[in-house]
């Protein structure tokens, strides 16, 4: 159902996918990069989340779909019984950042793969701007399409507690801000999920107002317009 109902909202502009499973991944993304290919575009993806979801039903113990996604719009074979994928997206169109989580059989599978991984290590060494400035360029060059999925647990659960996987360490609220801002500038954005928000944990809404201000973000609020100076 959602394959359907994203690619037919593709062609009204940009949708915002939301629910409280990232397993809704599994059609949102599938059903833009199904768009995509009809408009002869290649499609690329942020995974902005504590868990890689790099999972087939084959090897994971939890059994929860919401750890499958991004193996499923990649073709990765254990799926048997699922829809058919219309359009495959290719791994080294995939750039996660925020991983803290990541059990054995998903990392030697994403060490096998082309995804571009970025975990808090990294962006405690080298910031959160350059990775993410690296792969929009990289979208700007092949002039792609651009799906972001946002997850609450990419945030510190210190500012985003209503998450059923919380995973402490997460990016803080400056450096999600910045990565909203760093995509509406770039431009090509082209649909985004909002996921894993469990009202029942949050704080008096704290988390959902927190989701609310980063798409706000990705779609052009800002705190102070930049001027652009004349040289000389």
């Amino acid at each position: 159902a959602l394959i359907g109902a994203a690619r037919a909202a593709m062609a009204a502009g940009l949708p915002i996918f939301m629910g409280g499973d990232h397993a809704l991944s599994l059609g949102s993304v599938a059903g833009v990069a199904a768009h995509a290919a009809e408009a002869g575009r290649p499609q690329f993806v942020l995974w902005l989340d504590a868990h890689s979801d790099f999972h087939t039903p084959e090897t994971t113990q939890s059994g929860n779909l919401h750890g499958t996604p991004l193996a499923y719009v990649t073709g990765r074979p254990g799926f048997e019984g699922f829809p058919p994928l219309p359009a495959a997206i290719p791994e080294e169109n995939i750039c996660i950042i925020g991983l803290r989580s990541v059990d054995g059989a998903e990392r030697q599978a994403l060490m096998a793969s082309r995804i571009r991984c970025h975990d808090m290590r990294h962006i405690d060494e080298h910031g959160i701007a350059r990775p993410l400035a690296a792969f929009l360029d990289r979208v700007a060059d092949a002039g792609g399409a651009l799906h972001v999925s946002l997850d609450v647990d990419f945030l510190d659960p210190g500012i985003a507690p209503a998450v059923g996987t919380t995973v402490p360490g997460g990016a803080s609220f400056r450096e999600a801000h910045l990565v909203m801002e760093m995509i509406h500038d770039s431009g090509l954005m082209t649909s985004l999920d909002l996921v894993e928000l469990n009202p029942f944990l949050d704080e008096r809404g704290r988390s959902a107002q927190v989701m609310v201000d980063l798409a706000a973000s990705a779609l052009g609020r800002q705190v102070f317009d930049r001027p652009t100076y004349a040289k000389g």
